[in-house]
C-alpha cells in the first residue's frame, strides 16, 4: 500500500516553530519511526510552503496512491482549491493537524477541506500522523473508486 504524507506550509519548521503548540520534534526526526511502524507501506513524504506545489502533488498521487494524510497547515481555512483538489482525486485524503484546531483561535476552528476528506485527526501532536496511517492499514483502501 502506497501513502503520501502530505505537508504545507510552515510544518518544515516543526521542532523550532512554537514548541508548545507544535512539539520540539521535526517531522524529518519522526518519518523514520513511522516507517518503522508500518513496514508493510511504502510511505513517502512530501513538504511544501506554496499551495501550488501542494495542488500539483495531490493531482500527481491522487489517481496512483492508495491514500494520503494532509497536513495543509493554515490552507486548511484558507484554500478552495486544496479542497476541490482533494475532492476530485479517487485516493482518499485524511486530514491532520498537531494540536487541537477547535481549542485554537476561532478562524482556525473551520477546515474548508474537511468535507472531502475521508476523516479527520488533530490533537494529539506528531501521534496524529500515526493514527492517520493506522486508519488506512485499519481499510485497506483501493486505488480506484474507493470513497467513504
Amino acid at each position: 500500500m502506497q501513502l503520501l504524507i502530505l505537508n504545507g506550509p510552515n510544518l518544515n519548521l516543526l521542532g523550532r516553530r512554537e514548541p508548545g503548540i507544535y512539539g520540539n520534534r521535526s517531522f524529518e526526526d519522526f518519518f523514520p519511526e513511522l516507517q518503522e511502524a508500518f513496514p508493510q507501506l511504502t510511505l513517502t513524504h512530501f513538504q511544501s510552503n506554496h499551495e501550488g506545489a501542494i495542488l500539483d502533488k495531490l493531482h500527481e498521487v491522487g489517481f496512483t496512491h492508495h491514500g494520503i494524510v494532509l497536513n495543509a497547515g493554515g490552507y486548511t481555512h484558507t484554500s478552495v482549491a486544496l479542497a476541490d483538489a482533494v475532492a476530485a482525486i479517487n485516493a482518499p485524503v485524511v486530514e491532520v493537524h498537531l494540536s487541537n484546531l477547535h481549542a485554537r483561535e476561532e478562524f482556525r476552528q473551520k477546515s474548508l477541506l474537511g468535507r472531502n476528506c475521508a476523516g479527520s485527526i488533530s490533537g494529539f501532536g506528531l501521534e496524529s500522523y500515526r493514527l492517520a496511517v493506522q486508519w488506512f492499514v485499519n481499510q485497506q483502501p483501493k486505488r480506484v473508486g474507493f470513497r467513504v
